[in-house]
């Protein structure tokens, strides 16, 4: 005995919905755009994070020699030799050609 259903459309929207994720959800996860692309975030990620901590390091370390610079007197001496080329006024500078 073969009875007919009928379906209302409040019956009928939830199917169509359940149907549509059905199909759609896989293909998301599977294609370029799910499950690669999210893994390959995550990489870039922590790369970014890696770079991050490095430069941190590096803003921490130029922060200390510029604190260094301005209340050392020998990290000013050494500044305006090795940078500036500067010498004492009693100090003799020798220039030697090369062979």
């Amino acid at each position: 005995m073969l009875t007919c259903v009928k379906l209302s459309l409040d019956q009928l929207v939830p199917l169509g919905m359940l149907l549509v994720a059905a199909v759609v959800v896989p293909w998301m996860l599977w294609s370029p755009l799910g499950l690669a692309r999210l893994g390959a975030l995550h990489a870039q990620r922590e790369t970014l994070a890696l770079e991050v901590a490095r430069l941190e390091r590096d803003i921490e370390r130029l922060r200390y020699q510029a604190e260094s610079i301005k209340t050392s007197p020998s990290s000013i001496e050494r500044v305006a030799r090795d940078e500036l080329g500067l010498v004492r006024r009693t100090e003799l500078v020798m220039q030697f050609k090369p062979d």
